[in-house]
């Protein structure tokens, strides 16, 4: 009698695998698949792309690609279908009209629906073929008889004959005898998958406390590393051996949650079984992964049918390695407009076309298609927004509709440095306080002193009724030194400068005049006390201090993750009326202000009537420029001009015919206009609306303007943003799902790329100096949990723990086994 095979004669035990996503088939504790559009590649991605695809999934997953199982070695299968049963079919659904023909004769193409009536069948977007999920899997080397490599190797094709009665493709492959070659790929199929046909585990059924053990201590480690993680923390530590005083933090954790309950007490660590300890440094690797591949599922569930953009930036971490951040925005069901951390890309460099093949693999790795694209936000670097080789171009040419925006708040920052740059009282101001702030600040003890002073100038002015007292008020602090790449920090500076002022004086004083102190540094104090206390610097203290108060709202307004494109434009243009009218109004109040400045720290007032020397230039006898005129008219409005002048040439760009389109959908304004709207959908998305939408779309505008200004809760709302939210609230999204439609596309414009630098702000937190050794695997997982706690702290314990055990061969059983 032939003996029957086992499950067990076609796998191998392994320890631990790489990076898995999770399982989008389900069954019984498995995950919902996912509706998702897969991009379709039609020729072989280059090298760089395949390196980069590399780093985020082992195996290829498109069936017209991927290497067959019996090609691969012992080793290599096993991990290969337990990859691909934790991924399941791949199963891209196009629109209907996306498929193509299979031949010119016959006309027909593939049909989407095929999927509900058959769960193994495969697309690939490659060969434009069908295949069978499970004959891939567990099928032997083709034979060389005709039609047995079909729906393997070759792929099906012949479309006509689909749902052809009897004679059905799809029947015949699978067959009517239950041991037919498809049938006998399904049973091992679902024997591994349900993990029920191992001979070992039908002997020794597993017993509820064991199991029961297993589970909670994998939950310990499971709970310490969200923890550490959520904090920013180092998992290991420099010694972790039993007789450490400081075994790491996550043994410390672990200890820490045993000492509290005796449950966890008595299975974990010493307790544990030596094989199924869950706490070794692979162990922490491997749920990590899974946590942070859970948190772009559910990225990729909020993003659904959406369209979205993308936002992508580049630097270096502690270890001199370039990473790419890559985010995505795109408004979600409730209509609110996000902004999601999705994942952080090692790249080898940063040339345009290695940053684009990596910006693939990482959406073909989350479903996501090239051709939902929206919108693009870098920064101004060439690589990124370069005209013909540029990552805008490449982008574009695979997604038309992709429309580029260059970051706003960087275009500000280039704008606020220029101007200060173009006013050389003001250029020189900076230069001058740079120079006062490191004086002051060279030494712990002066900052202390600093310190002391600002105490007692804050009790003397309590004593004189100048300042209020309450909760959080007078808090003491540092000057700031102003950075080059955030203009808020110059803001900051000032201010510290300003509130500190009489402090930093009496300071610079004694270290003048402290004869302990090296001869150079009491001439840098008095060299920085003569600027100080000059008219000069505090004129172009207090005026910069008006002008950067108007331009610091403008600054953070940029960096919210929820403005839309409209509003940032709108926040633009009342930055230069605000502008405007200090250059009209504000120089009385200023002047006023400077001299009640320089009286109350005795800064000598010069007389304004009379000439002024300006030694920049030759001397000339008829020359009757006055001091009074050199501030008003060199300093003060030269200053705002230069504002004005560089935000209206850095913005003018956004002034395109797009923008101005966009302007046009506020049903509340004067600017609304039903035949621009109908130019923006014709023009910049025709993929989005059909001819009959379109028509659709021009019968709802008149109601929706109506709607929108009749109703109170609408018509009080700020901006596009809060209407498009409001619409879905009240659901009047389903009266009008073509503006909704529309909305959320110029909703999903991008702004700025403030949360990539978040990213890197948050990288610098996770890849310190003492962990600069830190793997890419590892930073990117511990990245995308860090960043998104949001999302991350929705997944429970027991979604990892049922994700881990279907990974990979565990000696613990962490699931009770039916007989």
């Amino acid at each position: 009698m032939k003996r029957k095979k086992t499950i067990d004669s076609f796998f191998k035990p392994i320890v631990s695998s790489s990076r898995v996503p999770e399982n989008p088939n389900a069954t019984n504790d498995q995950a919902t698949p996912i509706d998702v559009q897969v991009p379709e590649q039609n020729a072989t991605p280059p090298s760089e792309a395949q390196q980069a695809r590399n780093v985020t999934t082992a195996f290829e997953r498109d069936p017209g690609k991927r290497t067959q199982i019996w090609q691969l070695s012992p080793t290599e299968q096993d991990e290969a279908i337990r990859f691909y049963i934790s991924e399941g079919p791949y199963q891209p659904k196009f629109e209907p009209d996306e498929y193509p023909y299979n031949d010119a004769i016959h006309r027909r193409r593939f049909c989407r629906n095929w999927y509900a009536d058959f769960w193994w069948l495969e697309y690939s977007p490659h060969t434009k073929r069908a295949y069978c999920f499970p004959c891939f899997l567990f099928s032997k080397k083709p034979i060389g008889k005709a039609g047995s490599d079909a729906f393997t190797v070759k792929g099906f094709q012949n479309w006509k004959k689909v749902h052809s009665s009897d004679k059905c493709a799809f029947l015949t492959h699978m067959g009517q005898d239950p041991s037919s070659a498809h049938n006998y790929s399904v049973q091992c199929y679902n024997n591994l998958k349900n993990r029920i046909a191992h001979i070992d585990q039908v002997v020794l059924k597993q017993k509820e406390k064991r199991v029961a053990d297993a589970r909670l201590r994998l939950k310990t480690t499971i709970d310490s590393i969200r923890w550490l993680t959520f904090q920013a923390c180092p998992f290991r530590g420099h010694d972790e051996s039993p007789d450490s005083i400081n075994q790491g933090n996550f043994l410390e954790m672990v200890k820490l949650l045993a000492s509290y309950n005796k449950e966890v007490n008595d299975v974990v660590l010493q307790n544990a079984p030596k094989n199924a300890k869950y706490t070794s440094p692979d162990v922490q690797k491997e749920i990590l992964n899974i946590y942070a591949r859970k948190v772009q599922i559910s990225i990729r569930e909020e993003i659904g049918n959406s369209k979205f953009c993308i936002m992508v930036d580049e630097s270096r971490d502690e270890s001199k390695k370039e990473q790419m951040a890559i985010v995505v925005r795109f408004v979600n069901k409730e209509g609110i407009i996000k902004e999601r951390f999705l994942d952080l890309i090692h790249v080898k460099d940063t040339a345009a076309l290695t940053l684009k093949d990596s910006i693939c693999a990482v959406l073909s790795d989350n479903n996501l298609s090239v051709r939902d694209i929206r919108g693009q936000g870098y920064d101004g670097a060439s690589n990124m927004r370069g005209e013909w080789n540029g990552l805008k171009a490449l982008i574009l040419s695979e997604c038309p509709y992709a429309y580029y925006i260059h970051c706003m708040a960087h275009q500000l920052q280039l704008a606020l440095v220029a101007a200060s740059r173009e006013a050389h009282e003001v250029h020189n101001f900076f230069q001058h306080a740079i120079s006062i702030i490191n004086v002051v600040s060279a030494s712990s003890k002066r900052n202390d002193e600093l310190l002391a002073k600002q105490a007692e100038q804050i009790a003397h002015e309590i004593e004189l009724g100048e300042l209020d007292t309450g909760r959080g008020a007078n808090q003491m602090g540092s000057l700031q030194r102003p950075g080059d790449t955030r203009w808020s920090s110059h803001y900051k500076s000032i201010q510290s400068l300003k509130k500190m002022f009489g402090a930093t004086i009496s300071v610079l004083r004694n270290i003048a005049n402290d004869r302990s102190i090296k001869r150079f540094s009491r001439g840098d104090a008095a060299g920085a006390l003569h600027i100080i206390l000059t008219f000069d610097f505090v004129f172009v203290l207090l005026l910069m201090e008006k002008i950067m108060k108007i331009t610091e709202v403008l600054c953070q307004t940029l960096q919210k993750k929820s403005i839309d494109i409209l509003n940032a434009m709108d926040s633009v243009s009342n930055t230069k009326v605000l502008l405007r009218d200090l250059r009209n109004d504000g120089w009385e109040p200023l002047l006023n202000e400077v001299m009640d400045f320089c009286g109350k720290h005795e800064v000598e007032i010069p007389d304004l009537n009379r000439r002024y020397a300006d030694v920049t230039k030759s001397r000339n006898k008829h020359d009757n420029t006055t001091t009074l005129h050199h501030y008003k008219i060199d300093v003060f409005n030269v200053a705002i001009d230069q504002q004005l002048i560089e935000l209206e040439d850095r913005f003018s760009s956004q002034a395109t015919e797009l923008l101005s389109l966009c302007a046009s959908l506020d049903p509340r304004l004067d600017s609304f206009d039903r035949s621009k709207i109908s130019t923006l959908v014709e023009k910049y998305y025709p993929a989005d609306f059909s001819n009959q939408e379109r028509a659709q779309l021009e019968c709802q505008l008149p109601h929706f303007q109506l709607d929108v200004c009749n109703n109170p809760e609408l018509s009080s709302l700020p901006s596009l943003a809060d209407l498009t939210n409001g619409l879905v609230k009240l659901g009047k999204n389903s009266h009008y799902p073509m503006v909704d439609r529309l909305l959320r596309l110029v909703m999903t414009l991008p702004v700025s790329t403030a949360t990539t630098e978040r990213a890197f702000s948050a990288m610098k937190l996770a890849k310190t100096r003492p962990r600069n050794k830190m793997g890419d695997d590892f930073l990117r997982s511990y990245m995308i949990i860090y960043i998104e706690k949001e999302l991350a702290a929705k997944i429970t314990s027991e979604d990892i723990i049922n994700s881990y055990d279907l990974v990979g061969s565990r000696r613990g059983k962490l699931k009770l086994i039916e007989m």
